[in-house]
């Protein structure tokens, strides 16, 4: 997922009051924004591996590789900061007195 839908996701859950906005029993869960994220990194991912491939068999190009991993390490540093947040909220709630 790149960091436009994200931001598109995050506007549509939040309910922007927009006449176009998404009510909340159409949008998206948190576990489907995640695993979009996931799913987006490992597409990405495996498209640089190919693009690897291609090079090493003569048959790709240098610059296609280089953007390829560029998308793919951009994907991953997402799928990083969203499990990072998240382990801070959990840790923030674990610290709230009850």
């Amino acid at each position: 997922m790149n960091p436009i839908a994200a931001a598109r996701a995050y506007q549509a859950i939040q309910g922007a009051g927009s006449a176009g906005a998404v009510s909340p029993t159409d949008a998206p869960g948190f576990s489907d924004l995640v695993q979009n994220v996931i799913a987006s990194a490992t597409t990405q991912t495996r498209a640089a591996e190919a693009q690897m491939t291609q090079v090493v068999q003569g048959q790709g190009s240098l610059i296609d590789v280089v953007t390829a991993i560029s998308s793919a390490e951009a994907s991953l540093e997402t799928a990083m900061a969203v499990r990072d947040q998240m382990i801070q909220a959990y840790q923030e709630i674990m610290r709230m007195p009850i």
